[in-house]
Order: C-alpha cells, then sequence, then structure tokens
C-alpha cells in the first residue's frame, strides 16, 4: 500500500504554471488603475500579483494578434515558414485597407517576405500583414482561425474564442485579460528567438514609416514589449512587458489592461502597474534543475537512495521583505519502488504563506534514474517491506 511522507522546512518554491492570487498577513495595496480590467502577472513565479474583472470577456481588438504571431513563431520553428519566403498578398488581405484599419500598405502586386510582414504585423499593428501571415501558415483565414482556437483550448483558456486574426470588432470574438496573460507569456517563454519584434521602435515599409504604438518601449527601458489595441468597443489596451535586474536576478513582469480611456492612458496605467510590481513585490530565486530537495530510501533498487528536486527553475514572488517567512512541505509517495526514471514525478514541494494559506506546489522529481535490482535484492527488499 503506497502512503505519503510529509516533510516541512523553510525552503521557497513556487510551480510552473498560473498561480492564483497569494493570501499574505498584509498583502501589496494595488493601485488605482483606470481601466475596465487589468492583471498583473510575474512570469518567473506565474504568480498574478493584482488583478480585477481578470476574467470577463472583452473586445480584445489588436491584442488579437499575439495569438496570430505565436502561431506564425510556430511555424518558423517547425521549418513550416523561413523568414525569407516571400507571400503572396491575396484580395482579402488588400482589402484589410479599407475602413481606416492599421495597415503596413501591402497589395497584390507585391511579395512581402515573412520578416517584413512580421514586423509590419507586430510594429505597425497591420491587419493587411495579419491575414497575409495567417494565408501564408493556414492556407486560409478560417483554417488559421481554427487553430488559433484549437492553441487556446490546449491552454485551457475558458474566456477566449477567436473569430477572426486580426481583432476587429465582431460577434463572438471575445478574450479575457487573464486568457490574454497567458498567451504573452507563452509567446515570451516559447519563442525567445522571436520575441525581439516586439522592442522595434519603428518600421518603415514600401518607404512609409510607422512608429510602434507601444508608447513605453520610449519611456521606461526595462519595457521590451508587446502590443497595444484599439477598437470603438475595445476601448485603448495594451499589454506591456518588462524585465529588470536585480541582484538575486532578472525579473520579467507582465501587465495587461482593457478599456482605458485613451492612448495616454493604457500607457499610464500600464506603467503604474508595472512600478508598483518592482516595488512591492520581491522575486527570489531559490534552486536551479538538478537541486536535491530530498533524498529518501528506495526499494528494490540498484541503488539505496534516490535524489528528488524540482525539473525547472523555483521561483516565489512575496510582499517586499517577506522571502523568509515562506514555508513549505514535502510530500512524497512512500514506498518509493525501482525502477524509478528520470524525471518521474514521485511527490510534491507545497508552499505556503507564513500564515499557512497555501500559494503552489512543485512537482518533486527523481533526479537519477533508478534501475530495478537483481532477483535476490528484489526478494530481499519484499521481505523487508513485508516485515515494515
Amino acid at each position: 500500500m503506497m502512503s505519503f511522507c510529509v516533510v516541512r522546512g523553510l525552503v521557497v518554491a513556487v510551480a510552473i504554471g498560473a498561480a492564483s492570487l497569494p493570501v499574505w498577513a498584509q498583502v501589496p495595496q494595488a493601485p488605482e488603475v483606470a481601466a475596465k480590467q487589468y492583471m498583473l502577472v510575474d512570469v518567473n513565479s506565474q504568480q498574478t500579483l493584482a488583478e480585477r474583472d481578470a476574467d470577463v470577456q472583452a473586445e480584445p481588438a489588436s491584442l488579437t494578434k499575439l495569438m496570430t504571431a505565436y502561431l506564425v513563431f510556430n511555424a518558423l520553428k517547425e521549418k513550416r515558414l523561413t523568414l525569407d519566403q516571400e507571400l503572396a498578398v491575396s484580395k482579402r488581405a488588400w482589402d484589410e485597407r479599407k475602413g481606416g484599419a492599421s495597415v503596413m500598405f501591402i497589395d497584390t502586386t507585391m511579395r512581402p517576405k515573412v520578416h517584413e510582414l512580421l514586423n509590419g504585423m507586430i510594429v505597425q499593428s497591420g491587419n493587411d500583414a495579419s491575414v497575409a501571415l495567417a494565408e501564408g501558415v493556414g492556407g486560409t483565414v478560417e483554417q488559421f482561425v481554427a487553430m488559433m482556437n484549437r492553441q487556446a483550448q490546449a491552454w485551457g483558456l475558458k474566456n477566449t474564442q477567436f473569430k477572426n486574426v486580426t481583432g476587429m470588432s465582431e460577434p463572438g470574438h471575445y478574450a479575457s485579460a487573464r486568457d490574454l496573460a497567458v498567451i504573452a507569456q507563452r509567446l515570451v517563454l516559447d519563442h525567445p528567438q522571436s520575441y525581439g519584434y516586439y522592442k522595434v521602435r519603428d518600421y518603415t515599409y514600401n518607404k512609409i514609416k510607422q512608429d510602434n504604438r507601444n508608447l513605453l518601449l520610449t519611456r521606461d527601458p526595462s519595457v521590451d514589449g508587446m502590443k497595444t489595441g484599439y477598437t470603438e468597443g475595445a476601448g485603448y489596451c495594451l499589454i506591456a512587458s518588462a524585465e529588470r535586474e536585480f541582484p538575486n536576478g532578472k525579473r520579467r513582469l507582465i501587465s495587461v489592461v482593457l478599456g482605458t480611456a485613451s492612448k495616454e492612458a493604457r500607457a499610464q496605467e500600464s506603467q503604474k502597474l508595472l512600478n508598483w510590481g518592482y516595488s512591492a513585490w520581491d522575486g527570489v530565486r531559490l534552486y536551479e534543475p538538478g537541486k536535491v530537495l530530498a533524498e529518501p530510501e528506495v526499494w528494490k533498487g540498484q541503488r539505496q537512495k534516490v535524489k528528488l528536486g524540482a525539473a525547472h527553475p523555483v521561483y516565489v514572488t512575496v510582499p517586499r521583505g517577506e522571502g523568509a517567512k515562506v514555508q513549505t512541505e514535502i510530500k512524497r509517495t512512500d514506498p518509493l519502488v525501482a525502477p524509478l526514471q528520470k524525471g518521474q514525478a514521485v511527490g510534491k514541494l507545497s508552499i505556503k504563506s507564513a500564515g499557512g494559506a497555501p500559494l503552489a506546489e512543485v512537482p518533486l522529481v527523481v533526479q537519477e534514474a533508478v534501475p530495478e535490482a537483481g532477483v535476490l535484492g528484489r526478494v530481499w527488499d519484499a521481505l523487508r517491506l513485508w516485515i515494515r
């Protein structure tokens, strides 16, 4: 019969995955944010530091293009597309120039390269570039939109549904601040080689220069992305990403503000959130992968003990000065019986605040495989287990 062994300690850690707003004796008070919905996330720890109405479905406007870009980056990574590959410009893409939408000014006589279209979509927020890329990857816009929705479902995004690749207002096209934060984080974490497009301040195509609409790129040197959006229904929106250096390493925060009143307001409110996140909270980096957190006994194996640890770097975000007060407990399967494979989860590291409120859980995995012992060794340990 399996049981669980619990070992308590004073080690700080955090799970790799979304974490809810932590409970502390004194939670830093978030600033007043003039936005309909907002969210602030620490990317290292995956913890939410502040939020308001983060699960409300809203028009995402051009923030939609983050998912469009993510799938294009997937295609590049998987060699289904190359940066120098030329793509045709369909009449559908050219038609995006009508109605005053943001465009990079391509037409059906042109064959822009993928890297040009990426700059057009990301820096210039071009709807025409978005359609051309979607058709280049998915064959048709409809097929690409289906890919977007499958990806959203794979990530468990419950309040997101795409109807187009540009973010133009359309019934049934919506997302929440929380879901948009997930998309932004996945883009940063899964495609670091392509993320640099988001910090480009201006781009010229066909002799037409356009500035990046993210005003924070010129105001805060730590901000290196990500995307603005506007429609009449959505208001002015901005997802901003910043990375700052601290003595214990770099911290990346991502803010999402939806439904502000102006271009200036979305920049100011995003800056307010980012500054508060860095000043009111500490990021604590505790462990690298491979750090042994426990070394329990193994039965029926070629070795008597097994090294257990986390599969990923372990972080936690805590109110300023609270790092030393975090508590943990290790819960693992007992007895551990060989064979055990490297990377196999055999327990978890549970992290709690000083008051005992749960913060996160980290899978505890085998660091070095333990092969099964020979016949005599297995028989002997079977007897010992039976006596135990």
